[in-house]
């Protein structure tokens, strides 16, 4: 569930980009509702909403809320300070890449892969499959920041849908191909002999 936090300003990001700009009062000012830039403050809104709310409710965010959160106020601020959407487009590639990145140190730093300290919790896997499972989580950020970037900047007109539902169903996707790889070696775990002798 955590996964799909991340779309709820992203889809109200889309919501106020497809409507068709129009100029409203509101409390003596004009404002433009609608397009590129209205969207780019919605998406700056509900985001410090969204994530103020699940601070207040855990006392915490996670690392990659954090730099979700940083990433829509440092890209959306730059958008809307130097009226360029240019900036907003960098905003995906970049953080799907930081993300390639952790999940990639991760293997040279501490003791454990990323994903194993995050789903190590939960599920207990041989270490060999959860270094194929950080793999695979590298290899999909890298080529969700690349999709974003080549859509953004080569099909200038869709790319705002495909960086909402594109980026939805990527996720969707690997995560179907995660749980289908992960079923096949929790069936093998559930198997395996539990008299064996744990070596020290």
């Amino acid at each position: 569930m955590k996964q799909f936090i991340d779309f709820i300003p992203l889809l109200l990001f889309f919501v106020v980009y497809k409507i068709e700009p129009r100029v409203v009062d509101f409390a003596g000012h004009s404002l433009t509702v609608g397009g590129i830039f209205s969207a780019t403050a919605m998406l700056i809104l509900s985001s410090v909403v969204v994530y103020g709310i699940l601070f207040i409710k855990q006392r915490k965010l996670e690392k990659s809320q954090w730099l979700t959160l940083i990433a829509c106020l440092v890209f959306g601020s730059l958008t809307l300070a130097f009226h360029s959407e240019t900036f907003l487009k960098w905003k995906a590639p970049v953080v799907n890449w930081l993300f390639a990145v952790a999940f990639a140190g991760s293997h040279f730093i501490g003791d454990k892969p990323l994903i194993k300290r995050i789903m190590g919790h939960a599920l207990t896997l041989p270490d060999a499959v959860w270094t194929r499972l950080n793999l695979a989580w590298i290899g999909f950020f890298l080529f969700c920041g690349a999709a974003n970037l080549f859509v953004a900047f080569t099909y200038q007109s869709i790319w705002v849908d495909f960086k909402v539902f594109g980026s939805l169903g990527m996720t969707v996707l690997f995560l179907v191909a995660q749980g289908i790889y992960l079923s096949r070696h929790l069936h093998d775990t559930d198997s395996a002999p539990t008299n064996t002798k744990s070596e020290d």
